[in-house]
């Protein structure tokens, strides 16, 4: 293969896969969004060359992940004028595991031959899904392959026993068969028994995809919880944290509460990450208004805020957290939750002490949660996730084994601007409403907000960069899929496939060895 065409489809495989996540609706693309890396594989495999696979690999996840995540310079520039530099870090460092990537599956199928490629890839390219999102302080597990489907929930709903991860073993295989179908070519002689081998099974298995999501559309039994109100006050990022102006951002607060519960006498009531512009437990004015509205209402809060947690009299840790104020205006007999999952230089500097950024609001110094608290309305039980823990599964899974009935999601995205960022963070909810068959209410600063119900089906979403409020009726289900009960199988499976892959790799050199 030329380095021309190398490189052209390099940039193809940019464009199909960032074309298949949101904003673009394209669930089709998903299915072909990762050929061209199968190509690449194949010919690096037909060359015996697997030095030449890691620099194609390179290449395709700098390109790959430089289209998708361009976000993240905008995002970033609030926090850093080094935004760039931050971006540039993050898309060589998972080009450096694309690279990795190409070269282990040529290895194993240079090494193991019995191994064909629409085993070996499919389980390596999840396998690296899985290792992205269990880095530690450093796990950014944003958007992986399954997560491209969401727009067309109906041929998803088996996430409910593979999660987001089955889907993405599937799509990946899915792209192989049909790189191998289309190979041949109609002029070659074996085109259509290549066909039946290839591309009927792929068809077969879209169907029943298919199948099993009409089947649980019409018969996963929803249930009404009530009435929540949501507020989006859409506050400038630079603006809501001037000292002199945050006592009109709870103002502002209170008052579009007050607005949605003239609209619809809500049940609860759900304001974003950080509404409260500061320690709500070391500003008396803001508690007592917020204490207030929720006792004249009878109408319990969800307020994002920030915590802190004192040792000693002098040092702390301080927390992104959520507070819960009852229908009687109080919060402090309800523990807290703080962010366990925290985005890494933002949040949390990896590998250092939080207390060394003490004195920086906003970069590098927040502690990690410790409490899982499942709160108690009258509308039901639910747990939070706070902006980007929305891609954790394992954070639903676990609220949902622990007996809640629906998710809060609390988000500012007013980092992302109009960007490509608010829709594709928005997008990871439709998976964990799946996987877990809860209702979700998503509240975010500046859009999107919206609700999900169980079948992962967006309504009542709002537009970017608005100040509005949104009121509807929350929707669940009382089914605990397969998926909540047995937890990430797939990535299990597939993690200690490729660990097998690299052990027979190990034996058979060690054969020919001796």
């Amino acid at each position: 293969m030329s380095g021309r065409r190398a490189a052209a489809l390099v940039v193809l495989g940019a464009v199909l896969l960032t074309a298949s996540y949101p904003p673009f609706r394209l669930p089709p693309l998903s299915f072909i969004a990762v050929a061209p890396a199968v190509l690449l594989i194949a010919q690096a495999t037909a060359d015996a060359d697997p030095r030449r696979a890691f620099r194609w690999g390179f290449w395709y996840g700098l390109a790959v992940n430089g289209f998708v995540l361009y976000w993240l310079v905008v995002a970033l520039w609030h926090f850093t004028s080094l935004s760039a530099l931050g971006y540039l870090a993050t898309v060589l460092i998972l080009a450096v595991f694309t690279g990795a990537l190409f070269w282990f599956v040529v290895r194993v199928r240079l090494r193991v031959p019995a191994a064909p490629l629409w085993m070996v890839f499919p389980v390596v390219w999840t396998a690296l899904e899985w290792m992205i999102g269990h880095l530690g302080e450093v796990r950014f597990p944003w958007l992986g392959l399954g997560t491209s489907l969401a727009d067309a929930p109906g041929l998803v709903q088996w996430a409910d026993t593979a999660g987001a991860r089955g889907v993405t073993l599937w799509l990946a295989w899915c792209n192989v068969l049909l790189v191998d179908g289309w190979a041949g070519g109609p002029s070659d002689r074996v085109w259509r028994p290549l066909v039946l081998r290839r591309l009927v099974p792929v068809a077969v298995t879209i169907l029943l995809a298919a199948g099993y999501g009409m089947w649980r559309m019409r018969t996963l039994e929803l249930r009404e919880l009530g009435v929540v109100g949501m507020v989006q006050p859409n506050e400038g990022s630079r603006e809501k944290w001037d000292p002199a102006h945050a006592d009109s951002v709870v103002e502002k607060l209170v008052a579009l509460s007050r607005r949605v519960r003239a609209l619809a006498r809500p049940d609860l009531i759900i304001w974003p990450e950080a509404a409260i512009p500061g320690y709500v437990q070391m500003q008396e004015g803001w508690d007592r208004a917020i204490a207030a509205f929720a006792r004249e209402g009878h109408t319990p809060v969800v307020a994002g805020g920030l915590f802190a947690e004192f040792h000693d009299g002098r040092n702390y840790d301080y927390f992104n957290a959520a507070f819960l104020y009852d229908s009687t205006g109080e919060w402090r007999r309800y523990p807290v939750y703080a962010k366990r999952y925290l985005v890494p230089i933002v949040e949390r500097v990896p590998f250092v002490p939080p207390q060394w950024f003490g004195n920086l609001r906003f970069f590098g110094g927040f502690s990690h949660g410790r409490e899982l608290p499942v709160y108690a309305v009258g509308i039901g039980r639910f747990g939070v996730v706070v902006c980007y823990e929305s891609a954790f599964e394992e954070l639903a899974r676990r609220y949902r084994r622990l007996g809640a009935d629906f998710l809060v999601n609390v988000t500012n995205d007013k980092w992302y601007g109009r960007t490509a960022g608010p829709y594709q963070h928005a997008t990871h909810l439709v998976m964990r409403a799946i996987e877990t068959r809860m209702g979700v209410a998503r509240a975010a600063n500046s859009g999107i907000t919206e609700f999900l119900d169980p079948l992962g089906r967006r309504y009542e979403s709002t537009e970017l960069e608005t100040q509005t409020v949104v009121a509807g009726r929350l929707r669940t289900s009382d089914v605990i899929p397969p998926y909540a009960r047995w937890g990430d199988w797939v990535g299990t499976l597939v993690v200690l496939t490729t660990l097998g892959f690299a052990g027979a790799m190990a034996v058979l050199r060690w054969r020919r060895s001796t």
